[in-house]
């Protein structure tokens, strides 16, 4: 094994600085992780501005009575159904839509809750002089309340629960007793290797079902494996293809089931495609920070591509916080004169930090601090806490949604490979993750120009060579909106595409993948840079998959020579997949 060199030491605080993180992360133990100071903070400022709020407090307090003199009229049946009153009171759950949900007595209910739920976002909304952060913060538990509250969770106020249960006789609600018996058996189990337990969930295993497409792991180090795939064509351009995922997840989202892996797909047009499967850090590695990230993980892999191809500039490609990393490690190779990058392309990943998305909900000081005391005693950050945060994120679809389908209704979803991915989690060390949060989220260094790596500011204005950004329609993670300023901090080529999709469903889009379609749109260098709302307003929909837009777009910006598939390297360390990513 190949070691890179890193100080693997015990992070030492004083006694004093001991106990306050003793005492935090008691504290996140009984709150799940959330900073109460931050969210009572948030609470305080909201009210304290609204009980000096005299005319907000009669505007609120006129539309009450309003909204309940409507709901005691429809319940004495003398309420008319005036059009576009749904919209109006904004109609924002789907579960609501239904034609059972049109009838007496559900009718009643669906209105007086939408009647509800726009009064409470009036309420967070209408109060002056509360600070952005803190009136996100209260609009976010605000909607959770709602959520909880819907009549679409209840049996009894949810006319498909009450069919389905009265039609059954019940044994809906005994098969959900089950389903939920069984997955607090699997919460508690210990984790024996793959994505999922239990029998029913065992079809998708690593290295069987899914992250199968050939090939060998090339190099090794304490961060990384390197794993270079076999070719499939007799010729292939001479450029290869380096992919940096994220360390948050594992890696085979990228390499998922034979039909819509991206790496098999890259190989398949004739690419080299070489990607890096991250290890998963345990409690030894809580010094690890994000230059051992860069230094050692992508720099490393680069270094090993570079020697197999010697002569061919690299196609850089990074997914969400692995594309983060990589604009880090690209302009930071700008400013010391390394030219061996051919192109950059970035997945969802963000480079300006000022509108991070609904994560900005859960990073400010306070709830860092309470972070890194939790990790501090742990050594890391697990996966089980990243789920809980994105789940959060999510109420609806990931909480309340499966709650109804899964323990009310009794129906179990059919397991698809990227929810089966989405179960295989990983770990964050204590310092690459409170160095993310601080100078990333918080701080914004990198688009401020203030990101330091060797103790030298970067910058991204230094990068002069095409870049492919992809945003996706629906990411919470990293709104399109955020991707797309990148824009404004460098002058270089840049084409950007914007999918339909999620995070994740956004960029698993396989040619022949039903209802999908994307946007995209190059600016040339040095060009005038639009607004992300003039990008969409003059850029045309195509119908199909950004795959082949992509792959076309790597091949014009490589040298069009084809050469002979390189032979795989004279030392492997075994096949692919490899053994990092099975770690649990």
């Amino acid at each position: 094994m190949n070691q890179c060199p890193q100080p693997l030491i015990p992070i030492h605080d004083d006694p004093w600085r001991a106990m306050d993180h003793s005492a935090r992360a008691q504290i996140a133990l009984l709150t799940g992780g959330l900073s109460p100071a931050s969210w009572s903070l948030a609470l305080r400022d909201w009210w304290m501005h609204a009980l000096v709020a005299p005319g907000t407090q009669a505007r609120l307090a006129l539309e009450a009575t309003r909204l309940v003199t409507r709901s005691a009229d429809r319940v004495a049946g003398t309420a008319g159904s005036p059009e576009g009153e749904g919209n109006r009171l904004g109609d924002s759950d789907p579960r609501l839509a239904g034609d059972d949900w049109q009838r007496w007595p559900w009718s009643l209910w669906r209105r007086n809750f939408l009647a509800f739920e726009h009064w409470c976002e009036l309420a967070v909304s209408s109060v002056p002089g509360v600070e952005a952060h803190h009136r996100h913060l209260v609009g976010y538990l605000t909607r959770q309340i709602c959520e909880a509250l819907s009549p679409a969770n209840f049996l009894l106020t949810n006319p498909e629960l009450l069919e389905k249960t009265l039609r059954t006789g019940g044994t809906n609600l005994m098969t959900g007793l089950q389903n939920l018996q069984q997955d607090l058996l699997m919460a508690m189990a210990p984790k024996h290797g793959g994505p999922t337990s239990g029998d029913e969930r065992r079809r998708f295993r690593v290295g069987h079902e899914l992250a199968v497409t050939p090939g060998k792991v090339v190099f090794r180090n304490h961060l990384i494996e390197l794993l270079q795939y076999s070719p499939t064509q007799a010729k292939v351009h001479a450029e290869p293809v380096l992919i940096v995922p994220a360390w948050i997840m594992k890696y085979y989202i990228l390499d998922l089931s034979p039909a819509n892996s991206l790496v098999r797909y890259l190989v398949d047009q004739g690419f080299t495609v070489y990607c890096i499967s991250w290890h998963n850090v345990g409690d030894d590695d809580s010094n690890v920070s994000l230059d051992d990230y860069r230094e050692c993980g992508v720099m490393a892999a680069l270094d090993k591509v570079s020697a197999l191809h010697p002569k061919a500039g690299v196609h850089a490609t990074g997914y969400c916080l692995g594309g983060t990393l990589l604009s880090i490690a690209a302009a930071n190779m700008a400013r010391v004169g390394d030219e061996r990058l051919a192109t950059v392309t970035l997945f969802a990943a963000q480079t300006d930090f000022s509108e991070p998305g609904d994560l900005q909900l859960f990073i400010d000081e306070s709830q860092v601090s309470m972070l890194e005391s939790v990790m501090h005693e742990q050594g890391t950050l697990s996966g089980g806490q990243m789920v809980a945060a994105f789940q959060l994120l999510q109420s609806r679809e990931l909480i309340f949604n499966r709650m109804v389908h899964d323990y009310l209704l009794g129906e179990r979803a059919p397991l698809m490979d990227l929810v089966a991915w989405n179960a295989d989690t990983t770990r964050m060390p204590y310092r690459m993750h409170t160095e993310y949060l601080r100078r990333l989220f918080l701080r914004n260094d990198l688009a401020a120009g203030h990101y330091e790596v060797d103790g030298r500011p970067i910058s991204l204005r230094d990068l002069h060579l095409p870049l492919f950004l992809l945003g996706t329609e629906r990411d919470q993670i990293a709104p399109w909106k955020s991707v797309f300023k990148l824009h404004q901090l460098c002058d270089s080529e840049l084409t950007f595409v914007l999918t339909n999709g999620g995070h994740n469903a956004g960029v698993v889009s396989e040619p022949g993948h039903p209802r999908r379609h994307f946007r995209i749109a190059t600016t040339p260098a040095g060009a005038l840079r639009s607004s992300p709302e003039d990008w969409l307003a003059a850029t045309p929909v195509r119908e199909g998959s950004w795959w082949e837009a992509w792959s076309a777009w790597l091949a014009t910006h490589a040298t069009g020579t084809l050469v002979a598939p390189p032979r795989a390297a004279a030392q492997t360390l075994g096949d692919a997949p490899g053994s990092y990513v099975l770690q649990t």
